[in-house]
């Protein structure tokens, strides 16, 4: 004798074949830029995070920069030129053929502009963009949004990615802002003592653009799939902390690497690291769920 369904049963079958039509329909970009604009216009007005931010950036972009670069080109400061290109003897001989200057203040203000600022390129961008992923899912739930982005048309891959394009857009708006005001600062400064403008370097722009993007997405890969499963923000934050300082790290090293390299060793650097990303963007999808954003999931 064949089962027959209660309509509340039939009602649960027929949407979970509409969750599953939605899960494997082709990406629609539209949904996933929406899902983006949201997250974007509530990090606008969020004052408490930006004005961080923003001073985060400022700090590492421009004060300190300026400061260093304007004591030892313009004040000519003995004492730090002197300590300072000691430690340019330290540099690999591939790093140190490749300063330009007559002086001592300017071949020390082109190492420290070129070679011993990559730090900034690195940190300010993961930064920020691991504080934005690592409330993006789970802050859902908190506000109690989770449930309308859960039943909304927007696939789980859709808002997989709408949650990571909002993560990465605002750690990469700094940096192209504040690594504008660093050139500024750096030609400004230290270009008139090694013959004109010089900077970004080919090193950099390959850093900048082809190093720095995909450890900035294995890195929120990571933290997209913590803030999927823990049950708040502060573990999340907590959690995020964990897993990005190790990658800042590993991208500080790769990024210096490729500044002090030359000829195609860059290129492959960045190549391995897109590889990377790549797997664990794909591995990282998978972490969010409906179940997830509503609170109902196991394991969360």
């Amino acid at each position: 004798m064949a089962k027959t369904r209660t309509p509340k049963a039939r009602h649960a079958h027929d949407s979970g074949r509409k969750r599953d039509a939605r899960e494997t329909a082709p990406m629609n970009w539209g949904r996933t830029l929406t899902v983006a604009r949201t997250d974007l216009k509530q990090l606008i007005q969020a004052k408490d995070f930006w004005v961080p931010m923003t001073l985060l950036g400022s700090f590492f972009f421009v004060i300190i920069p300026a400061i260093l670069l304007f004591t030892i080109t313009k004040i000519g400061d003995v004492e730090v030129v002197a300590r300072v290109s000691e430690t340019l003897e330290v540099l690999p001989e591939s790093a140190q053929s490749q300063l330009r200057g007559e002086s001592p203040e300017g071949q020390t203000g082109y190492a420290l502009a070129v070679f011993l600022f990559a730090p900034v390129a690195v940190i300010v961008p993961l930064t920020i963009s691991t504080a934005v992923g690592a409330a993006t899912i789970v802050g859902e739930r908190e506000r109690g949004t989770g449930e309308f982005l859960a039943h909304s048309p927007a696939g789980a891959r859709e808002i997989y990615m709408g949650k990571l394009i909002a993560s990465l857009i605002p750690g990469y708006v700094t940096t192209a802002v504040g690594f504008g005001l660093y050139s500024i600062i750096v030609n400004v400064t230290v270009g008139p003592e090694v013959g004109g403008w010089f900077f970004p370097t080919a090193q950099w722009w390959i850093m900048i653009l082809w190093v720095l993007p995909p450890f900035l997405a294995i890195c929120l890969s990571l933290v997209l799939r913590l803030s999927a499963r823990v049950k708040s923000t502060a573990a999340a934050q907590q959690a995020s902390g964990l897993v990005s300082l190790p990658l800042i790290m590993i991208a500080y090293s790769q990024a210096t690497g490729v500044l002090f390299g030359a000829g195609w060793v860059p290129l492959v650097l960045g190549g391995v690291a897109w590889m990377i990303a790549i797997f664990s963007l794909s591995r990282g999808v998978r972490s969010v769920t409906r179940s997830r954003l509503l609170g109902v999931a196991s394991g969360i």
